[in-house]
């Protein structure tokens, strides 16, 4: 069983939120997604997805005595930590207890996130979040596949446009000449003929 299957995003603590917000968003053209307030941690955060697969956190502190302070305190912002997937939460737990890694905020909010992280002081300078959950939960509607549909197929200029539903949530895209897409028709064919 692979214990990571992706990094999710990349998160970003910043100052100004409203001036990241709009750097990110209408500078860089990201989907804004879900985020949420958090008063007793006292920060917000934002899921911004940018072209098919990558993905950011915007956490910005909402009052004194934030867990973002002492990071923030000489700067106008930076990455605070990454974030990875993991299919099962309790067999990674179960991997670092084996390797001697401490981990620390292991937690759950119900069945929807589970996560721990891994200190900076044994991760090479990095604060890592290790978390299982279904990543289309986190994203814009526009940035995903309607539910039970895989892919889809629309026309273009030159040939069509495939987009699959990705494994990591979202969606990807692939245009296609029209030749190329000929191709892909008469090999798809030729690999259900062998299979039948």
């Amino acid at each position: 069983m692979t214990l990571i299957s992706r990094i999710d995003h990349v998160s970003i603590a910043v100052k100004d939120y409203e001036e990241a917000f709009n750097f990110f968003s209408k500078l860089l053209g990201s989907v804004p997604g879900a985020g949420m307030e958090d008063p007793n941690m006292k920060y917000v955060w934002q899921l911004f997805s940018l072209g098919d697969l990558s993905r950011l956190e915007l956490m910005h502190p909402t009052g004194t005595g934030s867990f973002l302070d002492g990071f923030l305190k000489d700067k106008k912002g930076g990455v605070h930590h990454i974030t990875l997937e993991t299919p099962d939460i309790e067999k990674f737990r179960q991997h670092l207890e084996e390797q001697g890694i401490p981990y620390f905020g292991f937690g759950s909010m119900g069945e929807v996130w589970k996560e721990l992280f891994i200190h900076p002081k044994h991760a090479f300078g990095v604060l890592i979040q290790v978390a299982e959950f279904n990543p289309d939960d986190w994203l814009a509607e526009s940035e995903k596949m309607p539910p039970g549909k895989r892919f889809s197929v629309s026309a273009n200029n030159d040939g069509c446009t495939v987009t699959f539903s990705h494994p990591g949530g979202g969606k990807s895209s692939i245009s296609l000449a029209a030749s190329e897409a000929r191709q892909l028709v008469s090999d798809i064919n030729d690999a259900l003929k062998q299979s039948s």
